[in-house]
Order: C-alpha cells, then structure tokens, then sequence
C-alpha cells in the first residue's frame, strides 16, 4: 500500500482575509480522509515542507499589485532548494485582493512554472473591495460563497491526490 499523500497549504496574511482563505481549503481538504493536510503560515514554512508534500495550495494576499513580501520571502527562501525535486506536482493558488489580484497570481504561476509544477486548478482570486486606506488595513471577513469556492479547491485537490490522479 503506497504512502498517504500530503497537501501543503502555504499562506501568508496580515488582515485576515487569506487565512480565512486558507482555512477553508484545509476543512475542504479535510473531508478526504485518504490525504493529509497540513496547514503552514509562509514564515514558519520551509524546503522540508515542500519536499515532503504530495501537491500544495499557496495562498498569499496581493499588496501594491504584487504577492505580499513575507510570502515573496517564502519562495525565496525555498526555491533553489527545491528546484528540480518537486517537479509535476499538483498546486492551485488563491489570492486575496482589494480590487483586482491579476498580477499576484501571475507572480505566483510563474513561480510555479519554474518549479514545474502542474497548476490544476485557475487561480482563485477573492476581492475585499477594499479600496482606501481604511478598508485596506481593516480586519478582512471572506464571505460564503468565496470561501466556499477555497473549499472546494482544497477538497478537489485532496480527492485527486487520495485517487492518484494528479
């Protein structure tokens, strides 16, 4: 019998909105009882962390039309390491955003392109709305449907890697 596969889920937030993110695809990943999941903020994330994940969810907040720096420090801190060792596994990628989100996750897919991982999923991109200085720093609250939407990537994703299939 081959070995349970693991689903990473990487995120970084500073209002909220991510982790509420993050947490939904882990309860979604969850009901597959065939993968585990594990759950890790970006600073407290490393190389052995993506070695020995089977695929992986990134999710990271888009600040200033970019992903956010801690989680920009996350792929820095790990992509040279893994390069070349994690090539084919499956990712998905949520973004959370005040008013677009676009290029977060193009930064992330490119990432992922380099890794040569195998995106099975469209980016998933929740916007806050918030378009002010107020609203950008205030406590984020992800609505139903959108998390949801995160919970239903992290228990696809769980289902492929319990079946094989990715």
């Amino acid at each position: 019998m081959s070995e349970t596969p693991t689903l990473l889920i990487v995120y970084h937030s500073r209002t909220g909105g991510t982790r509420q993110m993050a947490e939904a695809a882990a309860e979604g990943a969850q009901e597959e009882e065939n993968c585990a999941v594990r759950l890790l903020r970006a600073e407290a994330a490393g190389t052995d962390d993506l070695l020995s994940a089977s695929g992986y969810i990134f999710a990271a907040p888009e600040n200033l039309a970019a992903i956010a720096g801690v989680m920009k420090a996350f792929y820095d801190r790990t992509y040279y390491e893994v390069l070349g060792r994690i090539e084919g596994r499956p990712y998905a990628q949520m973004v959370c955003a005040g008013t677009d989100g676009e290029n977060a996750a193009r930064q992330t897919a490119r990432i992922a392109k380099g890794w040569r991982l195998k995106p099975v999923a469209d980016p998933l991109i929740v916007c806050t709305h918030a378009d002010s200085r107020e609203k950008i720093l205030a406590e984020k609250t992800i609505d139903a449907p959108d998390a949801k939407a995160c919970a239903d990537i992290g228990k696809s994703l769980a289902a492929g890697l319990a079946m094989g299939i990715f």
